[in-house]
């Protein structure tokens, strides 16, 4: 009887406690080049600004959120994949795929101004304060210091007690890192401090991207943060549509679903 109850006890805890799902609102659809093959995405000043993918198409972009238009662009040499980027300062910074370096900008210019080197492969950036994150597809994210570029530490990121593998595109938003796992509808909620998934947001059926031209590889990617006017956007490699959406509480899905029937 003990045992049991012991068990019980474990199995309500927070340790063992489920992680949340969160679902989603639609609150506004803004047109989207539905040939950027987007790897990163940030919001600045009233715009957008993104990364695009793919040898002989990869670029850094300035876009009116509004219109969808390319408003100033860089482009990057024909065998270069472009991946995350992040803002820092005056510069913006950009990753590449598989040839173990980034780029540095002017941010005002989109004018490459110098490289940087790192092992291994790039994904994704993001900033809080003067760190950036990273990500490289495996359940690591690394942890730079914003002015050298240099890792000064790793997260380990985990759900339930197991390694998070695929962790893509990502954005710091109110403490918690954001991050897309990438060929899945979900965006990973990450505690910095410890690296637990402490939420899941679950977009399916946000996109019904079996319509698009390359379904498996047109996937959910891209997560913008407003912080002045709270405001999360999020799209896919290839959308034609970039949306504003708005969490759902897990509590408030379950309710929805009994009023279902479900």
């Amino acid at each position: 009887m003990l045992a049991v109850l012991s068990i019980l006890l474990l199995a309500s805890s927070p340790l063992y406690a489920a992680i949340p799902v969160y679902g989603f609102k639609v609150v506004h659809r803004y047109p989207h080049d539905s040939n950027a093959f987007t790897e990163g995405l940030f919001y600045r000043d009233g715009f957008l600004y993104e990364s695009t993918g793919m040898e002989g198409a990869s670029s850094v972009r300035k876009v009116a959120l509004r219109s969808g238009k390319v408003v100033q662009q860089s482009w990057l040499p024909p065998k270069i994949f472009g991946e995350g980027i992040v803002a820092w300062k005056d510069r913006l910074i950009q990753l590449t795929w598989r040839q173990h370096m980034g780029l540095v900008y002017d941010l005002h210019t989109l004018k490459p101004v110098r490289l940087f080197r790192y092992p291994g492969e790039g994904w994704a950036l993001t900033r809080h304060g003067d760190r950036l994150y990273m990500s490289d597809g495996t359940p690591n994210l690394r942890v730079l210091d914003a002015d050298t570029l240099r890792q000064i530490g790793t997260i380990h990121v985990t759900a339930d007690g197991q390694p998070v593998h695929n962790l893509n595109e990502l954005e710091w938003v109110d403490g918690q890192l954001f991050a897309n796992i990438w060929q899945s509808t979900r965006i990973a909620r990450i505690d910095p401090a410890t690296g637990h998934v402490v939420g899941w947001i679950e977009l399916k059926g946000l996109l019904d991207v079996s319509k698009l031209p390359n379904p498996e590889d047109d996937v959910l990617n891209g997560i913008a943060w407003d912080v002045e006017h709270r405001r999360l956007f999020v799209t896919g490699k290839c959308w034609p549509t970039l949306f504003q959406i708005r969490l759902v509480p897990p509590r408030q899905r379950r309710v929805a679903a009994l009023r279902l029937g479900r």
